[in-house]
């Protein structure tokens, strides 16, 4: 018992700075979907253009988790986690200042560079800190700040923008909230970053290298495949929602604001949950191709979806949605972290979740365009449920030795 106390003990500031950033940085992606039903009119565009958004923030992210690596080894993992705070900050800023497209897409693409390294920056510390027996719960908890971003997200951003009467000076109040926390983390610079390689590379061609590593190893390929579909499910869950709510069910926004906030707190849940499973019952891939079986059927359930549906039962609907499709995150970035060469961990992670923005990049344009054809939101997230359940399936059928 008293080395299970020590064992927490190590990982609780650890563990409290990157949750903190995970969930700042979540807040500024999920706030644009919660805002789109006011901003996207504001600036000319229907609100199903928040797709476009999403897919340019996902380029940044891919770049910049690409990149993460060798930035990460040589200004160290916090140091990053505060230039890419930055970074969402200034992105935020000008896509909320500018009623030109170009420029919101600009700043997109900033809150995608911000976003991209914290991930990688955040498992470099987690990997060190905390023991193998708590790997999965110890990545699922720090996960858990990106429902929480869609958590606040949903309840908080529509009552700014009430009280506010803008929804570009509550952008800017998200924003500051990347400021904030980026001087808060200063004082843990000397206790993580640490060991800096002063010449890790920072080239192109080096920030492209990691890939050679999933290339390379056959079962983090299949996690960076297993990522991308998933990933494909989440950002459409998340993205979708609320608007799918608000034009098929002629909800308020404040009401489906707040189903996406209940559906975030089931994931969160859901996310320590999984970890608990992965690390003391099942293995990780098993909980995956759980979670592939459950957020491919969820999606399916869109189908007999309607308005004649009683509150608690699009809630409960809602929550497994969330549970799953945004709750398989920590599971998989554990094993890619256990996964990975000694000390390649933040590399691993880069280049893994390269795959998994590049899913998040192609799934929104993919959802819109089944959209077009179909006239039908149901129909659209059941194309992407299908794919997520065959690779549950797949996950739980075809089993690799453990190492």
């Amino acid at each position: 018992m008293k080395g299970a106390g020590s064992a927490l003990g190590a990982i609780a500031l650890p563990l409290a700075v990157t949750l903190a950033v995970q969930t700042a940085v979540a807040l500024v992606v999920y706030g644009a979907p919660v805002m789109a039903p006011v901003a996207a009119p504001d600036l000319g565009v229907t609100p199903a253009w928040i797709g476009y958004f999403v897919s340019l923030v996902y380029v940044g992210s891919m770049f910049g988790s690409l990149m993460a690596g060798g930035l990460v080894a040589r200004f160290g993992p916090i140091r990053m986690s505060q230039i890419g705070l930055m970074l969402c900050l200034a992105g935020i800023l000008l896509a909320a200042s500018t009623h030109s497209l170009p420029l919101v897409g600009v700043g997109a693409v900033l809150i995608g560079l911000g976003y991209g390294p914290t991930t990688p920056s955040s498992s470099q510390i987690l990997i060190r800190a905390a023991p193998p027996s708590l790997i999965s719960i110890t990545f699922s908890i720090k996960q858990t700040g990106v429902p929480l971003g869609g958590v606040i997200a949903g309840s908080l951003i529509p009552t700014l923008i009430l009280l506010s009467g803008s929804w570009r000076w509550a952008a800017l109040g998200v924003g500051l909230t990347c400021v904030a926390l980026a001087f808060a983390i200063q004082p843990t610079r000397t206790r993580y970053d640490i060991d800096l390689n002063a010449s890790a590379p920072m080239s192109l061609r080096a920030a492209f290298a990691p890939l050679a590593m999933i290339f390379g190893d056959r079962a983090l390929a299949e996690l960076a495949v297993v990522s991308f579909i998933y990933a494909g499910v989440q950002v459409t869950m998340v993205t979708y929602l609320v608007i799918f709510l608000t034009g098929s069910f002629g909800m308020s926004l404040v009401l489906a604001g707040f189903v996406l906030a209940v559906s975030q707190v089931a994931s969160m849940v859901g996310r320590v949950l999984w970890g608990f499973v992965a690390d003391r019952i099942l293995t990780r891939r098993a909980m995956l191709g759980l979670l592939g079986l459950g957020m491919g059927l969820s999606a399916l359930a869109t189908l007999a979806a309607s308005p004649a549906w009683p509150l608690w039962l699009l809630f409960l609907f809602a929550s497994a949605f969330g549970a799953t499709a945004v709750g398989w995150n920590g599971v998989f970035l554990a094993e890619v972290a256990r996964l990975a060469p000694p000390g390649q961990a933040g590399r691993a992670t880069g280049a893994c979740m390269f795959f998994t923005f590049l899913g998040v990049v192609v799934s929104p344009p993919m959802f819109s365009l089944a959209l077009f054809v179909s006239g039908n939101y149901a129909v659209a997230y059941a194309a992407f449920g299908g794919p997520a359940l065959l690779i549950g399936i797949w996950l739980l059928a075809v089993r690799r030795e453990q190492r």
